[in-house]
């Protein structure tokens, strides 16, 4: 039997969350931008270091803001990839709220935090907001896919290890 896990995808509005997800499950990059409006729910099964997954995503309107911790969207999750914009610094800054938030709300979940967007800054990164740990974020491009797939098998493998 494959083990599910319901993963919350959180973020800015525009920072790529939808992106992200349909890199994942589609394997492609739709270029027409449309705003999530509440919650979309996507789901797509992997193989990881730890056994196969399926992961249950959950992609977050951005206009929650920190409210989302206060919704019903987020009982029964157990981990959530929390997505920056590499070309909007703000987004880090809202990236490590939201971060907080969720390890206040849901301690001893998997968190992942990921700068999205890097094909639009190339080898010039952003700066990351001093309270968040550098070497445990994750860059990606749900444009190019590059990181894309890696940083979900990796969030699989840590609720897997967890037992969440």
């Amino acid at each position: 039997m494959i083990r599910s896990a319901k993963v919350m995808l959180l973020g800015d509005i525009g920072v790529g969350k939808s992106s992200l997800a349909r890199r994942l499950v589609f394997d492609r990059f739709e270029t027409d931008y449309k705003t999530t409006i509440g919650v979309d729910v996507l789901t797509y099964e992997l193989d990881t270091s730890e056994g196969a997954i399926k992961l249950i995503l959950w992609d977050t309107d951005g206009d929650f803001g920190a409210s989302i911790f206060e919704t019903v969207y987020m009982r029964g999750a157990s981990a959530a990839v929390i997505v920056a914009d590499a070309s909007r610094p703000a987004t880090l800054v809202k990236m490590a709220s939201l971060a907080r938030g969720f390890a206040d709300r849901l301690p001893g979940r998997e968190l992942t935090a990921v700068i999205n967007k890097i094909d639009l800054v190339g080898s010039d990164p952003p700066p990351i907001p001093p309270e968040m740990d550098a070497a445990t974020i994750v860059r990606t491009s749900a444009r190019t896919g590059e990181g894309v797939i890696e940083m979900f098998a990796r969030l699989g493998a840590g609720i897997l290890r967890r037992g969440l």
